[in-house]
């Protein structure tokens, strides 16, 4: 009885340290603190970082890409995730928000409230981008137009829907490590910053453990389809055979060296990705070409 009553305080110290580990850890106030944000360049950080393309209303087009009032749906092995409004309006979306506020959001997931947030929002991805980038986006994402519209509630049952799980996953997976680590050229390690950190590239194109966590062994490897429908394809040397023009090109243009066009959600990446200066269409590919072959 007494190896019992022992065993049982180790393991609800362990339980207990576990859960102290796994509180939300926000930034400390002083990670933005002079700090001033730049709307040009945080409308390029807007756009590499994919914002509209979840945020926006499902085939919104034109100006209506910058009404961020949610509502599309991302299914996963877990359940479907809505996405939040996060215009600027201040009972339904983030018009209160400080920077501080969406950093944390966006490099910790942890919101405002000091709650988990759902790793749909890549911040597993974001985590690595530059504080300086945080604040720039910031500044854009103020001058946007407000919308009144609710956000909805996910759809997902026990035990994802609590969201103190999410802090133990965060232990496990989220970190500042590069995917493709070493020193590399200027160019490519702007590439990697782009495609690792803003652009999130491995999000969809990286396979995922039973966990929901990427394989960072099968980095760029192909994945199924959230969805369901199809695969995402092997962007790694092993099968993305283009020239590093022929990168930049498809970025572009949403051709590739075949004369097909982009599809899916694709499109939007290529959209975003037409908005940045052509060096930075040219880093991605150069990262690209220095990625690891992965079958």
């Amino acid at each position: 009885m007494r190896i019992l009553r022992w065993l049982v305080a180790v393991g609800v110290i362990g339980a207990g340290g576990l859960w102290v580990l796994a509180r939300p850890a926000p930034l400390a106030a002083s990670a933005v603190e002079g700090l001033s944000g730049d709307i040009t360049r945080g409308e390029a950080v807007f756009w590499a970082a994919g914002c509209a393309s979840c945020h926006m209303a499902e085939k919104a087009e034109g100006d209506a890409e910058l009404v961020l009032k949610g509502g599309q749906r991302f299914a996963s092995e877990f359940g479907t995730f809505l996405a939040p409004n996060i215009s600027q309006d201040a009972e339904h979306g983030i018009g209160t928000w400080s920077a501080l506020d969406l950093a944390n959001a966006i490099t910790r997931g942890v919101s405002p409230e000091g709650e988990h947030l759902y790793p749909a929002l890549p911040y597993a991805s974001y985590a690595k981008m530059q504080m300086q980038d945080v604040v720039d986006l910031y500044a854009f994402m103020q001058t946007l137009p407000a919308d009144p519209t609710p956000s909805q509630p996910h759809e997902i049952g026990f035990p994802f829907s609590q969201r103190a799980a999410v802090g133990v996953w965060k232990l496990m997976f989220v970190n500042t490590d590069w995917a493709l680590p070493g020193n590399l050229t200027p160019t490519a390690d702007r590439g990697r910053y782009i495609a690792e950190a803003l652009a999130h590239c491995g999000e969809c194109h990286t396979p995922r453990n039973a966990l929901g966590a990427l394989d960072t062994a099968r980095w760029l490897a192909g994945a199924p389809n959230p969805s369901g429908d199809g695969k995402i394809p092997n962007i790694t040397p092993a099968k993305l055979t283009w020239s590093a023009a022929d990168i930049v090109q498809y970025l572009t243009t949403g051709f590739t060296p075949e004369y097909d066009s982009v599809g899916g959600h694709m499109a939007h990446v290529v959209e975003n990705m037409a908005r940045l200066p052509e060096s930075d269409r040219q880093a991605v590919a150069e990262y690209l070409k220095a990625v690891p072959a992965a079958e």
